[in-house]
C-alpha cells in the first residue's frame, strides 16, 4: 500500500494547517506575517540589499486601497491586507508559473483565502466590486515595484499593469527592509485594523 503524502504543515504558533482541507481554527496572524516577511516577491529578482517580501507589498496595497476606497470600512482594508495571505504557505508564484500549475493553483489559493477570512471574520468570498478594487490596488503596487525595483520600465510595467494615476502613488514608496520589520508592522497592522472592525 502506497504511503499517503504529507499535505500539511507545522507552523511556528505549532499549529498544523491542512493545505488540502485548511479551517480558520488552524490559523494565526502570527504565522501569516512570518511566512510573508520572508517570502520575496518578483522571485528576488529585485535591487536592493534586502528582498521585497509580500509582507511589505500587502502594507502597501492596503494603504493604496485605502485612497482608492476613502470611505471604505475596515474590515474591506483587512481584506486588502489579507489579499495574498495564502502565500505564507504557498509562496509567491509569479503569473508565468501559475499559468504552467493550471487551475490547481487558484484551488488551493481559493481554499486557503476561505479559511483565512473566515478566521478573521470577513466572508469566505469577497464582494466582487471589493474584489476590483483590492486587485486595482494590487496592480498600482505591481506597478510601482515593476519600475523601481524590479528593472522595468515604465512602458512595459504599464503593458503588464496599466499606467497608475499620479494621485495614486503620490508619497508611496517601494520599501525594502529587513524580515522582522515588516513582519513587525504588519502584525500591527492586522492588530488595528481588527480592532477598528
Amino acid at each position: 500500500m502506497a504511503k499517503q503524502a504529507r499535505a500539511w504543515q507545522r507552523m511556528l504558533s505549532g499549529r498544523r494547517l491542512d493545505l488540502l482541507d485548511p479551517t480558520p481554527f488552524d490559523i494565526e496572524v502570527e504565522d501569516i506575517a512570518h511566512g510573508l516577511a520572508f517570502v520575496a516577491r518578483w522571485n528576488g529578482q529585485t535591487l536592493g540589499d534586502y528582498p521585497y517580501s509580500v509582507a511589505e507589498h500587502s502594507l502597501l496595497v492596503e494603504a493604496i486601497y485605502a485612497r482608492i476606497s476613502p470611505e471604505a470600512p475596515a474590515r474591506w482594508r483587512l481584506a486588502a491586507l489579507l489579499h495574498d495571505a495564502p502565500e505564507y504557505v504557498i509562496g509567491d508564484m509569479i503569473s508565468p508559473v501559475k499559468a504552467a500549475i493550471g487551475p490547481d493553483y487558484g484551488e488551493l489559493d481559493q481554499r486557503l483565502t476561505a479559511a483565512i477570512h473566515l478566521r478573521f471574520g470577513l466572508p469566505a468570498t469577497l464582494p466582487k466590486p471589493v474584489k476590483a478594487a483590492i486587485k486595482r490596488a494590487d496592480n498600482v503596487s505591481a506597478w510601482m515595484e515593476a519600475t523601481q525595483i524590479a528593472g522595468f520600465s515604465e512602458e512595459e510595467a504599464s503593458k503588464f499593469f496599466g499606467r497608475p494615476r499620479p494621485e495614486l502613488t503620490d508619497r508611496f514608496e517601494v520599501r525594502l527592509r529587513p524580515p522582522l520589520e515588516a513582519r513587525e508592522d504588519y502584525t500591527a497592522r492586522h492588530a488595528a485594523l481588527m480592532a477598528a472592525m
